[in-house]
């Protein structure tokens, strides 16, 4: 009768015929297991266990005379839990001969714990381990079940964890594992160095595959445990793998790159996609968006565009991530083209794009200046249901503003307001100063208000602006009514502020209020001397010279200084005006101040004593002569002494005076001396000085064309560009010279020519025409035959006329001169080299 027991695993174990040591057969946790393989022999075991051994006991069996035991390797407690049917220390019970390896000698008998016989029959024959992938039961070959396989790998390498003594104990295996075996342990097995052990040992196996999912399984479990170092590793070792012994799928190679890029391990994560493009493996779209995800977070975005070319290159397809993150970022990188471009893909390819999506082509094509663009997208968002964010209303706000397109600006304002938004500070600051700059001052100062009621207390700036452009449109009430708003706000206003409030102060005359904010501004710190300066010369160049000389006396009482060329300026407007009396003490003051008087002043004080026709300013403007302490003053008085002072010719003394100066510098001032000196001179009824200061001034060449001797055909004298008085010396003397040359070398040429133009033509031809001249007047020339004028020069009265006085009226030549002289000359000014007065003295 046959008992079928459940027997305890301990008890069973793997019968050898060879003298050698084997380790437990079918060494299984599962009792299950045991019991299934034991009811595939057909029989069981009755095994009488002790402490010290175990006895194999049956009515059938008997113990020979002579045993064969044979000694093992090694003996210890664990040899007798994983084989029972050692007999003691080193030894081992050998049921089979030896002679034949593929049959048992003895029977064995299976009985239950009671002693019944179970079965009886062959025991089952041993294997090699690591070469047989079945067991013997009786003559059958039954092959290991994958789940017992599987069971034994992963017992193996929880018990042994890793290293040499993991891969010695893989080696005795009773069977001959396969990959699906390897796979499904790797699966279960946690431990990464067990793990990975276990997969170099297989790899080393002459029955190893590369496998895909091995590599997916560990790379998973090494990313699990942060091992990117071990990643890199056997990314390397899967490489070598590929092309050494077939090639992988790339799911492997892209789940690398994956879990590198988003530990942001970016040089490793690009080395790796190198790698495998090269090795011409397809890096999907996950694998791409990670990587340009990295670049992103990087700061790298020209990297991560490079990636996306790439991705492009490859005919990789884009999936909404990709879009989401490539439409922003080109947008903000200013590829606005590109991410147009990929946002209407997105829509044609049924992605619905993001609130971020829209929000980086609205901001960034406004802030490009492509306002209708931004404000197309911008409605294209409103109808897919987003609603606009503060910073949104914000941006676009922005955009418009700077491009100057205000009135779309404050529709975005009120819709903002309405969304339930409240402008932030510098929104509100932003409409202010918009508005106050284009000159919409009512909007500027309405919103500048409820700035102020919603509690945002406006900076300098904005003040300034709002004050500064009331002070340019010229409100001089509302300006103040913006700067003591300031001042009792606590705020300090900036230079500018202060300037252009003076500037208007001073534009509308008022002196004592521009006076008081001075004196508040210097208070404050600034320095007030340049301001003060500029609203001296806002009354001077206006032509209020009594309110810039109490300005300028405001300024010397207040310890406030100005420049010499301000001083110089008001002195010329004080001679222009006739206030002679206040123009002395400026020009002593500009003296005193190191200053140096050019010529170019010294003639313009002559030129107005020239026109002078009282008595008493007279006396003034010669006292201003004389504290000028120009040389030209000394040279004046030594012309109007006699030869006993001057000790030399007036001719010698002339040709002295003009031989110190320096024509580079001053050819142009020189010209505008002898102008007015000339003029001077003939009032005086000094004609022969006056020849003579012509005749030197004809010699240093200051007028080099007005005579022209062209041979026999024609002379001609040009006066155009001087004086009266120039001009009638001028006439004078290079007559006399043309009655020389033809009277006495006899040289007559067919015209004379005098150029006058219209403005000198009356007064040459009426001083001719008293000692009847042969000139005939034409627009602007007075012309003759030169016969007429050679029979013109022997006349006696001609003599007369050109070797003594000039016989004119007083009144016509008075009249001349005071119409036709100039007293400035700003265009002789011109032509002298800038003076550069940028010292500031004390006044």
């Amino acid at each position: 009768m046959i008992y079928k027991r459940k027997l305890c695993p301990i008890n069973f174990c793997r019968l050898t015929k060879t003298p050698t040591f084997s380790s437990a057969f079918h060494d299984f946790n599962s009792r299950s297991l045991c019991t299934n393989e034991l009811n595939s022999c057909g029989g069981s075991f009755r095994l009488w266990s002790s402490i010290t051994g175990f006895n194999l006991i049956s009515p059938r069996f008997s113990v020979p005379e002579k045993p064969n035991f044979v000694r093992s390797s090694g003996f210890s407690s664990a040899n007798l839990v994983e084989n029972p049917f050692s007999l003691g220390p080193g030894l081992i019970r050998k049921y089979s001969s030896g002679k034949n390896r593929d049959e048992w000698t003895e029977e064995i008998e299976y009985l239950d714990e009671s002693g019944s016989v179970i079965y009886t029959g062959k025991g089952i024959r041993s294997v090699e381990p690591g070469l047989d992938d079945h067991v013997m039961v009786g003559e059958l070959k039954k092959p290991f079940l994958n789940a017992s396989a599987i069971a034994k790998i992963v017992e193996v390498v929880k018990r042994w964890k890793w290293g040499p003594e993991l891969e010695t104990q893989l080696d005795k295996l009773q069977f001959v594992p396969n990959m699906t075996h390897i796979t499904q342990a790797l699966k279960v097995i946690k431990d990464g160095d067990g793990a990975l052990t276990l997969f170099r040992w297989a790899k080393r196996q002459l029955w190893y595959l590369p496998s895909d999912e091995c590599y997916v399984i560990l790379f998973d479990g090494l990313n699990q445990s942060k091992d990117f170092d071990g990643i890199q590793s056997l990314f390397d070792e899967m490489v070598q793998d590929s092309s050494n012994k077939g090639v992988l799928s790339s799911s492997a190679y892209n789940r690398v790159i994956q879990f590198l890029a988003k530990a942001d391990k970016m040089e490793v994560s690009f080395c790796c996609f190198k790698k495998i493009q090269d090795s011409g493996f397809k890096v999907d779209t996950q694998t791409y968006n990670s990587l340009i995800t990295l670049f992103l977070n990087k700061g790298l975005p020209y990297k991560a565009f490079e990636i996306y070319e790439s991705m492009q290159a490859a005919n990789c397809s884009l999936d909404g991530s990709t879009y989401e993150l490539m439409v922003p970022n080109l947008a903000k990188s200013g590829r606005l083209d590109a991410a147009f471009k990929l946002f209407q893909e997105m829509k044609e390819r049924n992605f619905k794009p993001s609130f971020n999506v829209f929000g980086s082509l609205v901001d960034s094509m406004g802030k490009a200046g492509r306002l209708d663009m931004s404000m197309k997208v911008y409605m294209e968002m409103n109808g897919y249901g987003f609603r606009p964010s503060a910073p949104m209303y914000v941006s676009m706000i922005e955009s418009y503003v700077k491009a100057g397109k205000l009135d779309a600006a404050l529709r975005l304002w009120d819709e903002m307001k309405k969304a339930g938004f409240r402008p932030n500070f510098g929104l509100y600051t932003m409409i202010v100063e918009s508005h106050a700059k284009s000159g919409k001052l009512d909007i500027a100062m309405s919103t500048f208000t409820d700035m102020e009621r919603v509690g945002f207390l406006p900076t300098p700036s904005t003040y300034s602006c709002l004050l500064e452009m009331h002070a340019a449109s010229g409100q001089v009430d509302s300006a103040m009514k913006l700067y003591n708003s300031m001042t009792n706000a606590g705020l300090r206003p900036g230079l500018s502020t202060y300037t252009s409030l003076l500037m208007l102060l001073a534009n509308k005359k008022l002196v004592d209020v521009a006076a008081k904010i001075l004196l508040e501004m210097k208070t404050m710190g600034y320095s007030v001397d340049v301001s003060a300066s500029d609203v001296l010369m806002v009354y001077i160049k206006d032509g209020s010279v009594d309110l810039a000389l109490r300005w300028l006396r405001f300024m010397g009482s207040s310890g406030i200084r100005t420049n010499n060329f301000i001083i110089r300026q008001l002195f010329e407007s004080c001679m222009k005006s006739g206030l002679y009396e206040s123009a002395k003490p400026l020009l002593e003051t500009y003296v005193n101040a190191a200053a140096k008087v050019d010529l170019i002043l010294y003639t313009s004080i002559l030129a107005h004593l020239v026109r002078c026709q009282e008595e008493e300013n007279e006396r003034h403007l010669m006292s201003i002569l004389g504290a000028t302490r120009h040389k030209a003053h000394a040279f004046m008085c030594g012309l109007f002494t006699g030869p006993e002072q001057r000790k030399q010719p007036v001719l010698s003394f002339v040709r002295e005076f003009f031989q110190g100066i320096d024509y580079e510098l001053e050819e142009g001032p020189a010209r505008y001396f002898v102008n007015v000196l000339l003029n001077y001179l003939v009032l005086m009824g000094q004609i022969n000085r006056a020849r003579c200061v012509w005749k030197v001034a004809y010699e240093n060449k200051l007028f080099p064309k007005a005579i022209v001797f062209d041979q026999q055909i024609a002379w001609s004298l040009d006066v155009r560009n001087l004086s009266v008085g120039a001009a009638l010396i001028a006439v004078v003397h290079t007559l006399h010279r043309f009655r020389k040359r033809m009277l006495y070398y006899g040289v007559v040429p067919r015209r004379i020519k005098l150029v006058t133009g219209p403005t000198l033509k009356i007064v040459v031809a009426q001083i001719l025409s008293s000692v009847e001249s042969p000139f005939e007047v034409s627009k602007v020339v007075l012309r003759a035959p030169g016969d007429a004028v050679m029979e013109w020069f022997k006349k006696p009265i001609v003599q007369q006329f050109l070797l003594n006085e000039i016989p004119s009226r007083s009144d016509i030549l008075m009249h001349k001169l005071n119409t036709l002289f100039p007293s400035s000359a700003p265009e002789l000014r011109s032509l002298a080299p800038p003076k550069m007065l940028m010292t500031r003295k004390a006044m």
